[in-house]
């Protein structure tokens, strides 16, 4: 999936869910700037992809497959936890929340 596909993926998104470009920054918790990802302009990291998932009420995992995480680009957890046939889309949320808190930990605490 390129750029331009998450993009359009993410406005139609936040279009069918009837929230605003700024809605969707204030309940998201990023900047404006930062979410001209959704025009194009760059990709979200795990982290935000995280909070619009939330924002606009869908699974992480989801957003991570639109987004492209895949092995080649990123870890290949987040595309494990979303096409495991096993797990409930609960489960599949709980999952990725931890590994995402695992990994921001580690970026947190990694020397610089």
């Amino acid at each position: 999936m390129t750029d331009r596909d998450f993009s359009s993926f993410v406005r139609d998104v936040r279009k069918r869910a009837h929230v605003s470009f700024r809605e969707l920054s204030d309940s998201a918790g990023v900047s404006n700037p930062y979410l001209q990802g959704e025009r194009g302009v760059r990709r979200p990291s795990g982290a935000v992809l995280r909070q619009l998932a939330l924002a606009l009420r869908m699974t992480t995992p989801i957003m991570y497959l639109r987004a492209g995480m895949t092995p080649e680009n990123g870890s290949g957890m987040p595309l494990a936890i979303a096409t495991d046939r096993d797990l409930t889309p609960k489960q599949k949320q709980t999952l990725t929340e931890m590994y995402d808190a695992f990994v921001h930990q580690n970026e947190r605490t990694a020397p610089k």
